[in-house]
């Protein structure tokens, strides 16, 4: 099992993990992850956004080392320019852009646009010197209309294995779809999103840039290691191979007679912290970009 990057209580207070929404706008399902009530806005229980963030991590972690892959969904201003980074960081899929219905349901349409989209890439060149200006310039329209809704997914050559989520309630069009294909959702939800929507739900702030970063930062982290593991675990297989093979060689000369000295060749050798007091008051960590309500200090 691969050791989960380092990250704690203490770390996800400092990001404003912890702050919830009012009190009115709360989802019934969402109490086992409450700690308490303070101004009017629900304190989540960092102790279970550790907890559940652990499982998800070891979830995803298990997928990619069996071979699978991690498409990443975050549309909203906040969340968009951090998975973009992160994905591409540890090599996985991602939708940053508004998400086309049937993405997932119906991948077999999203396939043929995006084979459409590669085909305009490569016959650029030849394509245009026989077209003229205003057809050049509708393809190109097409061609940048579909790079941007397809980037982080042109290479997808099938379903991912897990969706990413930040924010349930943004992307319920998404979480609809994998859910419907049963493919497993780990999701950052804030006290207004029902948990029971998702396989791996991380109680969190999702409107906190700095906690969205956090949360995806480490979870980008865990899949690199896991990738790496990969990667030297099949230099070390052909090192052995190449040593048989050597092996094999070697002893095939001595039958034959005297054979030049092969160098043997041989492999490289490669928290949970109690929270004592929740801050006294509660700084405004949602954005106002998003429209939503903010609780006031008293």
């Amino acid at each position: 099992m691969t050791n989960t990057p380092q990250i704690t209580a203490e770390n996800l207070i400092s990001t404003g993990a912890h702050f919830g929404h009012l009190t009115r706008r709360w989802h019934p399902n969402y109490k086992p992850y409450i700690f308490m009530e303070k101004n009017g806005i629900h304190i989540i229980d960092i102790q279970q956004t550790m907890q559940c963030l652990h499982q998800a991590i070891d979830v995803a972690t298990r997928t990619v080392r069996d071979g699978g892959t991690v498409l990443f969904v975050g549309t909203k201003k906040q969340a968009k320019d951090i998975l973009q980074r992160e994905a591409d960081r540890c090599g996985m899929y991602y939708v940053v852009e508004r998400w086309l219905g049937g993405t997932l349901t119906n991948f077999a349409t999203i396939k043929r646009s995006i084979k459409r989209l590669q085909q305009l890439e490569k016959d650029a060149d030849t394509l245009y010197q026989t077209l003229t200006k205003k057809e050049i310039l509708r393809l190109e329209r097409e061609r940048i209309r579909l790079s941007d809704q397809h980037r982080g997914i042109k290479d997808m050559k099938q379903l991912p294995d897990i969706v990413y989520v930040v924010d349930g309630q943004y992307e319920a069009t998404a979480i609809s779809e994998a859910r419907r294909l049963e493919i497993p959702i780990i999701a950052i939800i804030d006290s207004n999103t029902d948990p029971a929507l998702v396989d791996y739900p991380i109680p969190a702030n999702d409107d906190s840039l700095r906690t969205i970063q956090l949360i995806t930062e480490t979870l980008a982290t865990a899949i690199i290691a896991v990738r790496g593991d990969q990667s030297l675990k099949v230099e070390e297989e052909t090192d052995a191979e190449a040593e048989e093979t050597a092996d094999e060689t070697a002893s095939e000369g001595e039958e034959a007679g005297p054979a030049p000295d092969v160098a043997e060749a041989a492999p490289d050798e490669q928290t949970a912290v109690e929270i004592e007091e929740v801050t006294p008051a509660i700084e405004d960590d949602k954005d106002a970009d998003e429209g939503k309500e903010k609780g006031k200090k008293e």
